[in-house]
């Protein structure tokens, strides 16, 4: 099954608000888990995780700003068994 989150083209603010949203909700997600979790391990990995999104998501506007006007975006969820 796929759930087609985003498909279209978006003003490069409107870009950055809509990635930016997606990966606020993802890094509060680890958050939540970090918080409940005694696992150092698995803290460690979540930390990685979220430094990792901050990264992507720093890159992404650098992208998006230098592409000017519009930008194209895709974006959905495969499930699978």
């Amino acid at each position: 099954m796929k759930i087609h989150l985003i498909k279209g083209q978006f003003s490069g603010k409107d870009a950055i608000s809509i990635i930016t949203k997606m990966i606020d909700v993802k890094i509060k997600f680890q958050e939540e888990k970090i918080k409940n979790s005694d696992n150092e391990e698995d803290v460690k990995m979540r930390e990685t995780r979220i430094k990792t999104l901050q990264k992507e998501l720093f890159e992404s506007r650098i992208l998006i700003e230098a592409n000017g006007d519009s930008v194209s975006i895709e974006s959905e969820i495969v499930l699978s068994e």
